[in-house]
Formats: structure tokens, C-alpha cells, sequence
């Protein structure tokens, strides 16, 4: 399985997939059938070969899974399930596709039913934590705390402890934003920096909390956004931007299925916080693949990353 691509002198580009070629060779059918508006049986048979290959890594799964979903809109998720009642990874995508739909303005989306579909999921695959994870993500959409958390989380931590997509939608969940608060967020850093492998998948939870803060510290403008410099030279930060920078741009040393978008995340921290040589470095390893998150904060997201891996490429 990919990694990292290296290709001296590719230009800058935007893949759901990121490295995974597999998932864009299906990516790319699938928006075919979206643009006919129908659903062949060969597409199906290479969706489920895609997401069946990934087996037990249920990180790569859940990467696949929202990639096709993004893909696929909102009609063709429901016709591969009406044509495959029993099969796990159907209901998954649909209800990946509901979770994504109800996030766009006007959308009417049942919550409870696509709720159910997860239920009807984890019956027929126990040990996937996914249909727990879509769970949650239904919940962050409602916008108010639910009894729910607690139990839903237990599930997910003993199937999968450091599922990245599972601890982002945690992340999301518990932020000021949301449903909770800034002391939720910090409670569950703790929790998390204290037990966490370096190289786990959910190994950029704590960098993403802290760009989401100086994102937040930047918008309102005026005298917040004058001080969010200051906000990068707090020991946290400098602690895991120093851990990160070190570490995650080696070969082989992130090798989770969304480890690109990490280094995106890592790059653009090192930018804010006028480390240029590192943030140089990091760019290189993404060997120009970038991703929508954090580069949209400022404008067209290809545009900015660009901008930056070119100055990174003149510095080889």
C-alpha cells in the first residue's frame, strides 16, 4: 500500500484519495455513473473489491468509504444497497453519503434512519468500529449534546483505540463549536497525548485541535487575529510542532491511510508559526499532493498550497 509519492516535478494537485490508487481508479468510475445517473454492476463489483481489500484496516476503510461516498451523491449509495440488503460495506456508504448530504444547506436528511442503517451495520460486521463512527458524526450534525457520546465512544475505543477518523469526529463533536467546550477539548487531548503510539492514525489530533484554534483566534479580525502569532510560540504548540516536524516527514514513518493530509496539516502549522525550513521540508514529502483542509482557510486551497510547495521546490 502507498505511502508517500515522490515524484520530482510533479505539480501541485488535489486527490480525495491522496495516495491510494486503488481508491482513484474506483473514485473515477464511480463519477461516471454519477454523471449517467445510473449504477452499472461493474461498478458495484469494483466498489466492493476496494473497500473489501481493505480488510481489517479499519482507518483505510473509513478513508475509502467517505472518498466513494463524496463520489457517489446521494442516488447511487441507495441503489447499491437496494441491490445488496446484506452487505456491510453498502449500508456503510450510504450512510456516509447521508452524513455528508445533511451537511450541505437545505438538505432534509432523516438522522434516525440513517442512525438505524448504522445499527443494522454493526450487527453484520461486529468488528468494525465505522458504523459506530457514522453514529457520532450524526450527532455533531444536530448541533446539542446527547446522552449517546459516552456509549458510542466505549464502542469505538474497543474495536478500533486509535481510529483517526472516530477521534476527529470526537474532536468535532466536543469543540465550542459544536457540542461542548474548550475545556472538553483539552480533557480529551490529555486523555489522548497520555496513551497515544506516535505513529497511530489519530496521531494529528492534537496538531489539528490547535490549527482549529488559530483559526478561530484569526476570525474575527482586529486585535485576535493580531496576537494568533503568540498563539504558536505556547509550549504546546511548540511541543508538538517539534515532535511532528522531526518525525512525520521521514519515509515510513506515517503509514495510515490519511498520513498525507497529516503532513498537509504539519506544513501549514510550520508556515503559521515561522518555521519555514521545516515547513519547506514537509511540503517535499507530500510530493505535491495536497489537501482541501487547512489551505481553504485563506482562499482557494490548490492555489495556496501551490504557492508554498513552489518556494519549497526552488530550496532543493
Amino acid at each position: 500500500m502507498p505511502v508517500f509519492r515522490r515524484r520530482k516535478g510533479s505539480r501541485p494537485r488535489l486527490l480525495p484519495e491522496l495516495d491510494d490508487a486503488a481508491l482513484g481508479r474506483v473514485r473515477r468510475r464511480v463519477l461516471t455513473c454519477w454523471d449517467r445517473g445510473s449504477l452499472d454492476t461493474p461498478v458495484m463489483a469494483l466498489m466492493a473489491e476496494v473497500l473489501d481489500e481493505a480488510g481489517e484496516d479499519w482507518d483505510r476503510k473509513a478513508h475509502r468509504l467517505r472518498v466513494l461516498a463524496a463520489a457517489a451523491g446521494r442516488s447511487l449509495p441507495g441503489i447499491w444497497r437496494q441491490h445488496n440488503p446484506h452487505y456491510q460495506a453498502a449500508l456503510l456508504l450510504e450512510a456516509w453519503s447521508d452524513v455528508l448530504q445533511a451537511g450541505q444547506a437545505g438538505a432534509s436528511i432523516d438522522l434516525d434512519a440513517t442512525r438505524e442503517t448504522c445499527r443494522r451495520a454493526a450487527e453484520l460486521l461486529p468488528a468494525d468500529p465505522t458504523p459506530w463512527t457514522v453514529h457520532l458524526a450524526t450527532l455533531r450534525l444536530e448541533r446539542s449534546p446527547s446522552a449517546e457520546l459516552a456509549a458510542i465512544w466505549r464502542e469505538i475505543k474497543a474495536r478500533d483505540p486509535w481510529n483517526r477518523e472516530a477521534h476527529l469526529q470526537a474532536l468535532g463533536y466536543l469543540s465550542p463549536d459544536e457540542c461542548g467546550s474548550s475545556s472538553q477539548v483539552l480533557d480529551l487531548l490529555d486523555t489522548v497525548r497520555a496513551a497515544m503510539p506516535p505513529t497511530a492514525p489519530a496521531a494529528g489530533l492534537e496538531l489539528t485541535a490547535l490549527v482549529r484554534n488559530h483559526q478561530r483566534s484569526m476570525g474575527p479580525g482586529g486585535v485576535t487575529a493580531l496576537g494568533a502569532g503568540e498563539f504558536w510560540r505556547r509550549h504546546d504548540a511548540v511541543a508538538a510542532l517539534d515532535h511532528a516536524a522531526h518525525h512525520w516527514p521521514g519515509p515510513g514513518y506515517l503509514g495510515h491511510a490519511q498520513a498525507l493530509a497529516d503532513l498537509n496539516l504539519l506544513a501549514y502549522a510550520l508556515i503559521k508559526a515561522a518555521r519555514p525550513s521545516e515547513a519547506a521540508h514537509t511540503l517535499r514529502a507530500t510530493g505535491g499532493l495536497a489537501t482541501p483542509w487547512p489551505w481553504n482557510a485563506e482562499g482557494d486551497p490548490l492555489e495556496r498550497f501551490s504557492h508554498h510547495y513552489a518556494r519549497a521546490r526552488e530550496n532543493e
